[in-house]
């Protein structure tokens, strides 16, 4: 068995992918919201962007797979819903990897929102053509600059 520790146990999961945003990890999108040992049991508590966010399932399986690969074998996933999942809990390094992927990043949440910059060319001049792009948690937008289309991650 491995070292049940929840600093080796955030380790491993650091390096879960989010299955729709695969430049993000489940820590850097920030719905990995905490690691505890309870006995010999790995309890990992995670919260969905929204509540009905079709990739859960599979990130409660990759977590049980990666953690199941490092030696744990008593794994719990908790699915926690309040607070709800903020834009807010991104990490920078996750927003900065979400523009450099082609996806503008979430502005903060408490902030009205200002010009989304496009992820190309870095301009102000943009335009939303619809509220949901390629999944619920994101908008299409077009460059008026470039002319590129691109997703933007709304803020929640």
């Amino acid at each position: 068995m491995a070292v049940l520790s929840p600093e080796r146990v955030y380790q491993v999961l650091s390096r879960v992918v989010d299955p729709e945003i695969p430049v993000l990890t489940i820590a850097d999108i920030g719905i990995l919201r905490e690691v505890a040992i309870e006995g010999d049991t790995v309890v990992v508590t995670i919260t969905p962007t929204y509540s009905g966010c079709p990739a859960m399932d599979l990130i409660r399986d990759e977590i049980t797979a990666a953690l199941t690969r490092a030696g744990y074998d008593e794994i719990e996933v908790r699915t926690q819903y309040s607070p709800a999942w903020t834009t807010d809990w991104m990490s920078e390094g996750g927003k900065r990897r979400l523009a450099e992927f082609g996806i503008a990043p979430p502005q903060p949440a408490t902030q009205p929102r200002g010009p989304v910059l496009c992820p190309r060319c870095r301009s102000t001049e943009t335009h939303t053509v619809s509220e949901f792009g390629s999944t619920a948690c994101k908008a299409l937008l077009v460059c008026d600059n470039c002319g590129e289309p691109f997703d933007y991650f709304k803020e929640i």
